[in-house]
């Protein structure tokens, strides 16, 4: 009974670690417009804090990864989840710009490693008929951490102010007791390391032997997160600044489009297990272009309401794809470095998005509704097509020490 169990505790403590990372960036992109107050300076110049920590994720995806690949799953997800706690309480303690800025920075490498972990971790745990849903699952914690801060922001924010906000995620960060005690090693990785595979890892050598899948995969995330966080980095300040929302209503708006991205994370996951990640994959981005002038002209706070539910749905609808899509396609000696990698370096090429969504809006008169839309519409466009023209490896084994082609167009 212990056994059967075990998949679920791998699971559970890997949303939980991938809800805790969410929940600790988010609060600044909510609290974005009150850190620029306290430090008397423009919005603009505080996106960079978000630039930062989307450009540095890569870094910490190749260090953590590796650690991971080579040492096992689950010291490097206790030690990265700690890493990632100090700095985001730290940031609260922030003096000045400079050492805030900085802060964000260290955050960024730290918050890198946990996706590939925890998405490496779970799908070499569980059966591959459980893949999809459990995708779903898996990077649901993202808009778990989203909705987390967003009801401490409408709840909390008056009493902590966004310092204190900063430091509350010293409690989630105790995730890693439960880690230490319930989560076992990745079977997986353990049959990895008695064959061999871990002792010949080595990323310049991944890198050139895979060369094809990697740069595919790089591409894929860079339209995928251009979407993604064109359609929520900015998304707080276009109520706030724009439609001049409270934090309540701002914060009921938000956790109404987290349950949509919950929502859509899930559907997304079930759906990609019966018609494939790749199709998956392009319906939902098909889907959004199609909401795309709905969803930036809104203007009361039910057409925002209904609008924001909707979008993240169908964002979500694609992201919940993507834990058991790149671990499928994945080199088995680099899966927690090739998934996190690829994720993370995508986020690199689309970490501009916040910076350029509040340049684009200010330059069209405070327009952040028109502002985000052209960005997520070139995100989505290519991200269709990459989709459309990707490649499919469903129900891969995990358990090979050798990759099976991965074929285009999924033949």
């Amino acid at each position: 009974m212990q056994r059967a169990a075990r998949p679920y505790h791998v699971v559970l403590a890997c949303f939980l670690g991938w809800t805790i990372d969410a929940f600790d960036f988010f609060i600044l992109i909510i609290v974005l417009p009150h850190v620029a107050l306290e430090f008397h300076t423009s919005r603009t110049t505080v996106t960079w804090a978000i630039t930062l920590t989307l450009a540095l994720r890569p870094v910490g995806a190749v260090l953590f990864g590796r650690l991971a690949d080579r040492y096992g799953r689950k010291s490097a997800l206790i030690a990265n989840v700690l890493i990632f706690t100090v700095l985001e309480v730290a940031s609260g303690f922030a003096p000045t710009l400079t050492v805030f800025l900085l802060l964000r920075a260290l955050f960024g490498i730290a918050m890198g490693g946990e996706w590939g972990i925890g998405a490496a971790l779970t799908m070499e745990s569980i059966p591959a008929r459980w893949r999809g849903p459990v995708s779903g699952i898996l990077q649901s914690g993202y808009n778990a951490g989203y909705l987390l801060a967003a009801l401490l922001y409408g709840v909390g924010f008056s009493m902590l102010g966004w310092r204190g906000m900063f430091v509350t995620a010293a409690v989630p960060g105790l995730v890693v007791l439960y880690v230490r005690r319930a989560v076992p090693e990745s079977p997986a990785w353990e049959q990895h390391k008695r064959a061999g595979v871990v002792r010949r890892a080595g990323f310049a050598q991944s890198l050139r032997t895979n060369w094809g899948i990697y740069l595919y995969a790089i591409v894929l995330m860079s339209a995928a997160n251009t979407v993604g966080h064109g359609t929520q980095d900015i998304y707080p300040t276009f109520l706030q600044v724009q439609h001049g929302l409270v934090p309540r209503q701002v914060a009921f708006i938000l956790v109404i489009m987290n349950i949509g991205a919950l929502l859509g994370n899930l559907v997304g996951g079930v759906l990609s297990q019966v018609i494939g990640r790749r199709r998956q994959l392009a319906l939902a981005a098909s889907l959004v272009l199609v909401l795309l002038p709905f969803w930036a002209n809104a203007a009361t706070v039910t057409t925002l309401t209904a609008t924001a539910f909707l979008m993240l749905f169908l964002v979500q609808g694609a992201f919940g794809v993507m834990p058991a899509h790149l671990n499928e396609i994945s080199p088995p000696d680099a899966r927690a470095t090739f998934p996190a990698f690829t994720y993370q370096l995508g986020n690199f090429f689309a970490a501009g998005n916040a910076t350029i969504q509040s340049a684009l809006a200010s330059l069209l008169g405070n327009n952040y509704g028109l502002g985000q839309a052209i960005v997520v519409a070139i995100g989505a466009l290519a991200f269709v097509v990459l989709a459309i023209f990707g490649v499919e490896a469903k129900d891969t084994d995990m358990l090979a020490t050798s990759l099976a082609p991965v074929l285009p167009n999924g033949e």
